[in-house]
């Protein structure tokens, strides 16, 4: 591109979203929703006004439009660091003198405590595939434990491939944001449901596998044997976690949940939670110290000497 030619918004955003997946590695899920926040930006400044010209002005109206749509304070910080993200490209690459998103803060986002289970709730919707028969009992049951075993995310999860794991089936690498790669363990349970899975995704679809390997290298697959999405993994939970099932909304981060909360609660360093977890700062790692009433009165017991406290 010419050095006197100017630089559009939009021209700039597309850029800046494949420097994010090509350079970045940024997941696909993050990638459109950037995407996303990009576009109702150029909607709403024009995308084809040159990138040099925008104004602070500009950013402020266009989260003042979200704001009046009624949007959610994360999807609006969202916007926020993807509109100055764009920004910051832009200086770094001098395509812009003065940085207008300099001065754009992200709004204060309400605290909430993660949705975890208990190890009674974790208990029951593992057990409920084989019981209620509603979809592909093995394949689910595997899912459930997996996740819980793992704390993986649901796109983690649907990445995994039969050359991840080790040759006793009992731990993987999982490739997660930023290209991060980590390791995660599979617990005895969650191995024994892995395996009946997979003997039975093999007898269901024989023809597919050839001198003993599958060409569909992903683990997790549908009733059709091809690879199990995000989405889809989504909608076999909610089917379980729904009225036929457990009647308390679950997601598969609810899994990830509750396996973080589970290790701290069992006196795990954070920092470890940390590491097996994938998160980059521990801020985020921190969310999970939240402490239980069931906890609060075993340490009251253990460490006030005139303490009788009775479960409710």
């Amino acid at each position: 591109m010419e050095e006197n030619k100017p630089r559009l918004l939009g021209e700039c955003s597309e850029e800046f979203i494949l420097y994010l997946q090509s350079v970045r590695g940024f997941s696909s899920c993050t990638l459109k929703g950037y995407s996303s926040d990009l576009k109702h930006f150029a909607l709403s400044a024009g995308k084809d006004k040159d990138i040099t010209v925008i104004t602070e002005a500009d950013i402020r109206k266009a989260v003042a439009s979200l704001s009046k749509r009624k949007y959610e304070v994360v999807s609006i910080n969202r916007f926020i660091s993807a509109v100055r993200g764009l920004f910051f490209y832009c200086k770094k690459f001098g395509y812009i003198e003065v940085n207008p998103a300099l001065n754009v803060k992200t709004l204060k986002a309400p605290k909430y405590l993660p949705n975890f289970m208990t190890q009674s709730e974790v208990d029951e919707i593992c057990s409920l595939p084989e019981e209620k028969e509603l979809l592909w009992p093995l394949r689910d049951r595997a899912i459930f434990e997996v996740l819980y075993s793992t704390g993986c995310r649901v796109s983690e999860l649907c990445s995994l491939k039969f050359s991840d794991f080790d040759k006793k089936y009992e731990s993987a690498k999982v490739l997660g944001k930023g290209n991060k790669e980590r390791r995660v363990f599979i617990s005895k349970d969650a191995k024994k449901a892995l395996m009946s899975y997979l003997c039975e995704r093999r007898s269901r679809f024989p023809a597919t596998w050839v001198n003993g390997a599958s060409p569909v290298e992903k683990i997790f697959v549908n009733q059709k044997g091809t690879a199990l999405t995000a989405g889809g993994v989504s909608m076999i939970i909610s089917r379980y976690s729904g009225a036929e099932g457990t009647g308390k909304h679950i997601t598969p981060h609810s899994f990830r949940h509750t396996f973080a909360t589970s290790l701290l609660m069992n006196g795990a360093d954070i920092r470890i939670v940390q590491e097996m977890l994938g998160h980059s700062n521990i801020n985020t790692t921190q969310r999970y110290t939240h402490v239980t009433p069931e906890r609060l009165r075993e340490i009251y017991a253990q460490a006030f000497p005139h303490a009788d406290v009775q479960k409710e």
